[in-house]
This record gives C-alpha cells, structure tokens and sequence, in this order.
C-alpha cells in the first residue's frame, strides 16, 4: 500500500490506487511545508528555553546575597575558610540541633581551631542569624521571580503563600548553601535567634531586616487586593510562623495540628485562611 501511495504521489501513477485515497495523500503532502514550519517554530523555541534555563541556573549558582556587616565580624563570603564554616556550622546545626552545637565541634568539623570561628562570628547565635539572614534573603528573591510579570494579585498572593509555607524537600538549588538543610533550621531553629531578651538590640542593628522585607512584600499584595483590610503584617507573619509551629507540632506533637497525607496540607490551610481573612472581593 505504502509503494502505490509513494508511485501515485510522486510518479502521478494512478494504477492500482483510488482517486479518493489519491486526493487525501496529495492534500497530505502538501501540508508538509506548513508541517515543517510548524516544527521549525517549536525547535527553535525548545533552544530558546534550554538557553533561557541554562542562563537562570548560572544565575542562581552566582546568588551572593548581602547579609547586615553587623552579624560578622569577618565576611565569611571573603574566604574559603569563613565559607566553609557558613557551610559546615549549616550542616552540625541541621544534624545536632542549636542547643548542642557549639564552635569547638565547628572548629572540629572544619578541621581548625575554635579561635578561627571567633575570628567571623562573635557567638552561635550570630551565626545563627547570618543563617536565618541568608534564608529569607534569599526568599525574597524567589517571590521576586515567582511573581514577575503576574498581573493578578491573586495569583501573586496565591504563589508567595505557597512559597512561604512548603517544605523543601530534594529540590536542587543551585546555591552556594544547600537550602533544603537551612530551611529546615529556619523551620525549627530560627525563632531562637529573635525569643531572646536581647531582641531589641539586635534588631537596631538590623538582623531582621531580610526577613521584613519578605513580610512587606506580600502584605503589599494583601493591600492590593483589600485595601480596607487592617493587619496585612500580622496576618504574614502569623502565616509564616504558624506554618513553621504546625510542621514542628506534625513531627513531634501531632495532637496540636491535623496531619494529613498529602505533602500540601500546610499550605493549603494557611492558603484557605488568608483568602477567607481578607475576603478578596469577586470581579
């Protein structure tokens, strides 16, 4: 069959072949032009995309956010040793917990003196925050790029929530700190850094400011959508923090939460209170 429609189209030899089935293949053959341009369109756009991912993920490894000077006392981003005690302090504080970590195990683990340590950071719990700086400056630079060119609020309030409040789990992030481990910190460790007396003082110097920033940033779409609506911060932090409390209740104190199966249940509660909160009105 597949010889007849070859020797019809191309040689215009009828015999053997119906005209109707004749006609279907010429019309056929000749929307190959149109099939090929077709096709053309979509590899290039394909190397379009594969060019415009290479390029996001070159940007992303080169991510060097600026953290306050104030938590260092030496920029560990300035040397191999200051950023492998970032990394290596990351990496005890995940496994060990902030009250059983000290220096001389990071002094340990990095295989050099606890005095080299002093020499970055003044104490753990200025780590700590250069940590939980470096979180949320770099949460802010994902709802940056989640929500660019969105024009619907609603949409921008529905992806920075979820941003906020999903758990990293095996995403390869292409940064210089591996962000599943230090979301986890900030998860469970971060509120150890702002629960202490001396809160005010650290706050002057500016340790939060990352953190704010993210805070404002979405409360600015709350605004958006409910201008009327009194309490956008507190209604954003109460989600970020709650959602850190529930994962820490599902873990350890499941009778304070509703643990379910699906990985988004988090999510899709502080999602659901937001939008009956603020009560966005219908267009």
């Amino acid at each position: 069959m597949f010889f007849i429609l070859y020797k019809s189209v191309f040689y215009n030899d009828r015999s053997g072949f119906p005209d109707s089935f004749l006609n279907i293949s010429q019309s056929f053959i000749g929307s190959i032009p149109t099939l090929m341009e077709f096709i053309t369109n979509a590899i290039v756009i394909l190397l379009y995309l594969h060019r415009l991912n290479l390029f996001m993920q070159e940007i992303l490894s080169k991510i060097r956010l600026d953290v306050n000077r104030q938590l260092y006392l030496k920029n560990p981003e300035s040397s191999e040793l200051g950023q492998n005690i970032v990394r290596q302090g990351l990496e005890l504080i995940d496994a060990m917990g902030f009250e059983d970590f000290t220096f001389r195990k990071l002094g340990i683990a990095i295989h050099s003196t606890e005095a080299s340590v002093y020499r970055y950071f003044e104490s753990k719990q200025k780590l700590l925050l250069y940590l939980s700086a470096w979180y949320w400056g770099w949460m802010e630079y994902r709802l940056v790029m989640a929500m660019s060119n969105i024009q619907s609020p609603l949409v921008r309030l529905e992806k920075a929530l979820v941003l906020m409040t999903e758990e990293l789990k095996g995403e390869s992030e292409d940064t210089p700190l591996d962000m599943v481990k230090l979301s986890r910190i900030v998860t469970f460790e971060s509120s150890k850094s702002f629960l202490v007396r001396e809160v005010d003082a650290v706050n002057k110097e500016g340790a939060f400011v990352s953190y704010k920033q993210c805070v404002a940033r979405v409360s600015a779409i709350i605004t958006e959508i409910s201008p009327d609506y009194k309490f956008p911060n507190m209604l954003v932090s109460t989600v970020i923090e709650g959602a850190h409390m529930q994962r820490y209740f599902a873990l350890h104190l499941p009778g304070l939460t509703n643990k379910q199966r699906t990985a988004d249940y988090i999510t899709r509660f502080y999602t659901d209170l937001v939008f009956n909160t603020i009560k966005p009105k219908k267009a």
